[in-house]
Order: structure tokens, then sequence, then C-alpha cells
């Protein structure tokens, strides 16, 4: 009598970069036990996690947000313009909206705190495939009503162009690539105190409450790209 076939399981090639190696070994047990998922390799910094993506084509990556030589927005960039059709869903401790808009519109499929229980992060993963976003609803309600905030494009255009100063529309520059105060300061020369006085004056004449806001104008209106830059080279 002839053996019965098996069933065919669809195999996801998973690589997980993350500099934390308790929680590497945390996700390292939970998919050994998880027949669809098989975990292919672990990085602890971008330039590894570039490497290793190119050589093991994973379906996805799990990527932790801040990283020792970068962030996973570096990553995600690099990745994806060689493996296109790789899904990256983020883990990490990082609640700010403009971190989850950036990762999106860079072409991440998901942004989940590392807190997430594992039944929902699996279901998160199996879900990508129909074709949904791996993103929890907390945070994708407060993106939305950020959105729900922001000025119309005339409005923005109008206040960009006649009230930020040229150091100001530096700064808000970095902001909208999600650089923190300490970062800002370090590539404009600034301090770190001139920096929030620009910053406070950037959401006094945006007319925004706080600098996720004011990001997400300067990226929605992609208007910060026109501005040249008066950081010396």
């Amino acid at each position: 009598m002839d053996e019965k076939p098996q069933s065919q399981v669809n195999i996801k090639k998973v690589l997980l970069i993350d500099d934390q190696i308790l929680f590497r070994e945390g996700l390292e047990s939970l998919f050994r036990s998880t027949p669809d998922f098989e975990m292919v390799g672990c990085a602890g910094t971008v330039y590894e996690g570039i490497d290793q993506a190119a050589t093991f084509k994973p379906d996805i990556i799990l990527m932790d947000f801040s990283l020792p030589d970068g962030n996973g927005l570096d990553a995600t960039r690099a990745i994806l313009a060689q493996l296109p059709t790789c899904k990256i869903v983020f883990l990490t401790v990082y609640e700010e909206d403009d971190a989850l808009l950036e990762a999106l519109r860079l072409g991440a499929k998901g942004y989940l705190l590392k807190n997430v229980a594992s039944a929902d992060l699996l279901a998160s993963m199996r879900a990508l495939d129909r074709g949904e976003k791996a993103v929890s609803r907390i945070m994708m309600s407060n993106a939305l009503d950020s959105f729900s905030r922001i000025l119309s494009v005339e409005e923005v255009k109008d206040k960009l162009l006649t009230k930020l100063s040229p150091r100001e529309i530096d700064v808000l520059r970095e902001l909208e690539g999600g650089a923190t105060n300490l970062e800002i300061a370090q590539r404009l020369f600034l301090s770190e105190n001139t920096v929030k006085h620009h910053i406070g004056n950037i959401l006094d004449k945006l007319g925004v409450d706080n600098r996720r806001e004011a990001a997400i104008i300067a990226r929605q209106n992609t208007l910060i790209s026109k501005f040249p830059s008066t950081e010396k080279k």
C-alpha cells in the first residue's frame, strides 16, 4: 500500500535583525516549535542584516528599529532595493507614529511592539500573505489621528516658504528622518539646547503640537527636499 503524501506546508524563511541576544534566543525558540516558519539567520547590526538578507533571501524579516550601526530604516532601504518582495516587519519598543509611518513609507509591511504576544505575532506574520499589514490597532489609530490634524498642502507651503528660517528647514529635514535631538545637534554642529529652541519655533510656526506632526507634514507634502540644505559640507 502506498504511503500517503505528507501535507504540504508552505514554510516561510525568517531572518531576525536585532542586537538583543535574549530577545533573539526567545524568537529562535518560538520558531523551532512553529512548523510553517524557519529562522534562517540572526543579525545584530545593519551591516550584518543586509549581508544575511542577500545570503538567505528570506521571505520575512523581523527588524529592530535601533541598531548599533544605524537603524532599521537604513537596513530596510538597502534590503528592499535588493529583495523587493521581502516582507519586513518592525519589532520595536518605540511607539512614535512618525517612525511607524516612515517604515511603512519605505515598504515595510508591519510595525509591532516587542511586548506583542507570541500568538499575535505569528498570526500577523501569517496574515502578510493575505496582503494585510501587521500593525497594532492602537498605533494605527494614533497615526490616523495625526493625519486628520495635518494642514492642507497650500497652508503648509505658505508656512514653510514664508515663516521657517533656513536653519529651521535643516532641523525639520532631520525631524522628517526621525533623528533625535542629539543626532540633529551632531549632524548640524549645534548644541542640544539650540536644537530644542529651533524645534519649538518650528512647532509654533507650523501650528502643531509635537515633532511627530511636524515630521508628518514635511513627509506628506514632500516639501523639505525642495529646500537646499545650509549644512556645511
